[in-house]
Formats: C-alpha cells, structure tokens, sequence
C-alpha cells in the first residue's frame, strides 16, 4: 500500500482559500458513483507487462467502499480498458509511445475476450454494478466510453475515484469529469501505480485545483454526513 504523503504546500494553499480541508465533505450517496479503473488483470495479474503489483492490495479497501456505497443506495461502475478497435484511432500511441512488440502485446492482451481484459477475479462485482469498457486513458474524453451518459441518466453527479493507475488512467479520468462539472474525489488509498513518488505527486496536483482527495474511512464519513444532511432537508 503506497505511504500517503500530500504536499504541506497545497494542503495550506487549499486550507486558506476553502477555510476548510475537503471540499466535498458531505456527499449524496444517491447521487455518488464510485469509478474503479482498470482493475483488470493486464493492469493487476502477476507476469502481465504492464503489472503494477500495488494495485493487489487496494482490492480489500475498493471493495469496502463499493459495499458502503451500494448500502446507502450509490451506484458502482466497474471501468476497463479495451483495445478493440484502437490500433488506427489511436496509431500515435501504439507507434510512437511504444516499441513495436510492446504496442503488439498491449493490443493483443485487452482485446474483448483476452485474458488482460477480464475483471481481476477479486473485484467484489455485483449484478447492480455497471461494467463499461474505455479505449483511452480517461474514460470521459470523447470517444472513449458512454459513462457520462450512464451516470447523467442516473443523476449522478459526484464521483469516487478509485484503481489503478494513480497517475494514468485515474487521474485522467478524474480531471475530465472534474471538468465536465462532476464533483470528483480521488480516493487515496484505494488508488495505486508503481512508486509512492508518482502516486503522491498526482495526490497533490489534484487536489484544491481539481477535486478532492480523501480515504476510504474519510470518503465513507463523507457518504455518511451527506445521508444525515439529507434526512434533516
């Protein structure tokens, strides 16, 4: 599990100008949606090429937070990535951001239907549960997925971040719901990627500029005090 460490410099910039630590320190569950990214076995399963070990150990923590969220009537959306289809859509990627026999394994190992594809098997997934596959980094950038359409027709508005990686794909997908006016929360420790250096640097410049960044046991008060304030309304 990665050593949380957000920068004091943006805790402080932040705290001076919202007088407060979390912007969205009482969320609707009813209109929250929890974003898990990627927990795929090309992202997840020992010997794959583009493993990151860490995300392992988040599994029991995204679990918990799906749990809660489904108990207070939240919606969960399991988000993988897809290949099908990307090979000329996204050629510069492949051909130049890639060696070729890279490219090729990446292509080859999330088609529909290959093992990097399929859900890693302890993702607590449930019937209720959304399963939507993306074809870029972020799962909101035009072309990649229908999620916004899945979540606006559900009057989703604020978003839990949770998957793997940190600083790819999460982020990615979390600064562009941020700015197609989603309230969007990174969840720390239900997030991973390869060192605690690029994991706590996507942690900082997130947060106070795009959204918020909270635990689990701080996302799930959040889902907590938000219950309450809407009882009392």
């Amino acid at each position: 599990m990665h050593k949380i460490a957000i920068s004091k410099a943006t805790v402080d910039r932040l705290q001076m100008r919202l007088g407060k630590l979390h912007p969205f320190d009482a969320i609707d569950p009813r209109r929250t949606g929890l974003i898990v990214v990627d927990m795929q076995n090309y992202f997840v399963k020992q010997g794959h090429q583009s493993e990151i070990p860490a995300a392992r150990e988040i599994v029991p923590n995204i679990n918990r937070l799906a749990a809660e969220l489904r108990r207070r009537g939240g919606h969960v959306v399991w988000v993988r990535n897809g290949t099908d289809d990307t090979r000329r859509s996204w050629s510069n990627y492949h051909d130049f951001l890639q060696s070729p026999d890279r490219a090729e394994r990446r292509l080859k190992s999330m088609e529909i239907g290959a093992d990097g594809y399929e859900f890693w098997h302890l993702n607590d997934i449930r019937p209720e549960d959304a399963q939507i596959t993306k074809k870029r980094y972020s799962a909101f950038i035009q072309g990649s997925s229908d999620i916004e359409r899945h979540l606006r027709n559900r009057g989703i508005d604020t978003l839990l971040i949770a998957g793997t990686a940190t600083n790819v794909c999460c982020e990615s997908t979390a600064r562009d719901a941020m700015m197609l006016n989603f309230k969007v929360i990174m969840v720390a420790d239900g997030l991973a990627t390869h060192t605690d250096e690029e994991h706590n640097a996507t942690l900082s410049s997130f947060y106070g500029q795009f959204g918020d960044v909270q635990t689990v046991d701080e996302a799930m008060q959040s889902l907590e005090r938000g219950d309450k304030k809407q009882a009392a309304a």
